[in-house]
């Protein structure tokens, strides 16, 4: 009785594997993929917008160490 059950659960599992596995199939047959074109496009407005992003938080980053550094000096007095 227990081995008939154990056979069945790994049936089941190897079943809900294949079915799995042709779900996913199907669905990626439905998938939209972009063009070349919209690919370059929206990787080059990621790259630049991390590189501004980057511009702006150094810049935020200089001023609060030298504000930082300006409340030190003027406590140290």
């Amino acid at each position: 009785m227990a081995n008939e059950n154990a056979i069945t659960k790994a049936s089941s599992w190897v079943q809900n594997v294949r079915d799995y596995f042709e779900d996913l199939q199907k669905e990626m047959r439905l998938v939209t993929w972009p063009n070349r074109k919209q690919v370059v496009a929206t990787t080059t407005v990621v790259v630049a917008s991390v590189f501004l992003f980057a511009a702006y938080f150094a810049v935020v980053d200089q001023l609060f160490a030298r504000g930082v550094t300006q409340i030190f000096q003027w406590s140290a007095k």
